[in-house]
């Protein structure tokens, strides 16, 4: 008997942290850090985002996210529309060999790229923003950080 069979499958870890400022390309493509290429893998899923972002899934981790998606109530009319938000703009992208990946022109214009980008892990997910809406966001919520961290206090995150 094999020990090796009773060892249970767990999926990758992926542990994305970190924020990297980036040049976008002329054929809008952006270097992903070698830390994010080494978590997310050769093809990633690439949609809309909150705040005016674009959020970057490995493959792995967008079937769980989609498929928690999947699972809300149709009949609600919020849950329809977040659905078509990030599911339809959605698209499945691959990591070139020198680590690039290309940004769908819908994608840019919806978060209004420029040159500089920054590129956020944020745990399971990367954040992609400009650079100049990325340094105002930061700078609003660095104002009301101790609020927010009462926030979760209260419900025993912190």
């Amino acid at each position: 008997m094999k020990w090796d069979n009773f060892i249970p499958h767990h999926p990758p870890f992926i542990m994305l942290i970190g924020e990297y400022t980036h040049t976008l390309d002329d054929k809008k493509r952006v270097s992903l850090p070698a830390k994010f290429r080494k978590e997310i893998g050769k093809k990633v899923i690439i949609t809309r985002g909150l705040d005016q972002c674009l959020f970057v899934y490995s493959t792995a981790e967008w079937k769980k996210f989609s498929e928690k998606l999947g699972e809300l109530s149709m009949g609600q009319a919020d849950t329809r529309a977040f659905n078509r938000f990030l599911l339809g703009g959605a698209l499945e992208v691959d990591i070139d060999a020198s680590g690039r990946m290309r940004i769908p022109d819908f994608l840019k214009e919806f978060a209004s790229l420029d040159q500089k980008i920054v590129l956020a892990g944020l745990y399971n997910r990367i954040e992609i923003w400009d650079e100049k809406a990325w340094t105002r966001y930061t700078q609003g919520v660095e104002k009301k950080a101790d609020a927010l961290a009462e926030k979760l206090g209260d419900i025993g995150m912190i």
